[in-house]
């Protein structure tokens, strides 16, 4: 109800004319607006129990929800304001997603090296994170194989790959984003 009274009663004046960077501009705008309203423990309505249930992230949540409406548009009104207003919704649910997780977002990382001791005993005591060991088989060599995995802040990745790299320059890594992480000492994302 507060962003509706403020669309009616906020009157901002941005020198911006053309279609595609109105869209982009609002996108970032409300996107930002958005997620920071989150952050500060805000609601997002009915779309949150979906979050807590299914672990998807709310930007995509929004935008799925809202391309159902926006098909509706676009077959009763007309196909390029739907279009506009697509890739407002997708800027918007970017940005929402990079103001609600932040920086603080967790790479996953599967290390296989013939070195596996001395890289894990580099993410132990320098890197300061817990390892797994999983046994693994190669599936053209059939040789044994140690993969280490790791959970590791954004901001730690470029010191593990150096370590990594220096261990092992033919080591194998895989690194992937994370939709969740709870955990000790991971455990500090949004509540969704």
């Amino acid at each position: 109800m507060i962003f509706s009274l403020a669309v009616d009663w906020i009157r901002v004046t941005l020198p911006v004319h053309d279609s595609i960077p109105s869209a982009i501009l609002a996108g970032i705008m409300c996107g930002a607006g958005a997620g920071l309203g989150l952050r500060s423990w805000g609601s997002a309505g009915g779309t949150v129990i979906l979050l807590d249930r299914f672990s998807i992230r709310l930007g995509s949540t929004v935008l799925g929800f809202n391309i159902i409406v926006l098909t509706a548009a676009a077959i009763l009104f007309s196909l390029e304001g739907a279009l506009y207003t697509l890739v407002y919704m997708y800027v918007s649910s970017v940005v929402l997603n990079i103001v609600v997780t932040g920086l603080s977002q967790r790479k996953a990382v599967f290390i296989i090296s013939s070195h596996w001791q001395w890289i894990l005993e580099t993410v132990v005591h320098e890197i300061r994170r817990g390892v797994t060991r999983i046994r693994g088989q190669g599936g053209y060599t059939d040789k044994e194989e140690q993969i280490l995995f790791t959970v590791i802040a954004f901001q730690e990745l470029p010191r593990l790959k150096e370590r990594v790299k220096q261990a092992d320059p033919r080591a194998f890594v895989v690194v992937q984003d994370t939709l969740e992480v709870v955990g000790h000492r991971m455990g500090n994302q949004p509540r969704w």
